[in-house]
């Protein structure tokens, strides 16, 4: 697969007291707790929670318990993106387009989903 940037995914699984150290390596970093509770830092995590890591920081996290989770990240892209709703693109023009796209039907549907969604006001 082509990609853009230095990246990694990772799916993690700790026995209870287990550690797991991310080291500081990318500059974005992140979790997504699928099951079990994790501590980091002295804080505590229940699944679905998603975590962003601040760049050069070395994290630990311990599970709580039996945990799963996966990890991810890599360099930034080469611009910032922007985010409004559903929709990324590194133009603020992009998302405007793509808003006036939605609201007129331009977007193809959802396969086997015949609702529409509104774009928020």
């Amino acid at each position: 697969m082509k990609t853009f940037s230095k990246l990694f995914y990772a799916d993690a699984v700790l026995h209870s007291e287990a550690l797991l150290v991310l080291s500081n390596e990318y500059d974005e970093r992140g979790i997504y707790l699928l099951e079990g509770e994790v501590d980091i830092h002295g804080q505590r995590f229940e699944p679905g929670r998603l975590l962003v890591f601040s760049s050069g920081d070395e994290i630990t996290i311990e599970a709580v318990s039996a945990a799963r989770f996966v990890l991810f990240g890599g360099e930034p892209l080469d611009s910032p993106r922007h985010v409004w709703w559903n929709f990324v693109s590194s133009s603020r023009e992009r998302i405007e387009q793509a808003k006036g796209d939605w609201k007129n039907g331009r977007f193809a549907s959802v396969p086997g989903d015949a609702e529409f969604i509104p774009l928020p006001e």
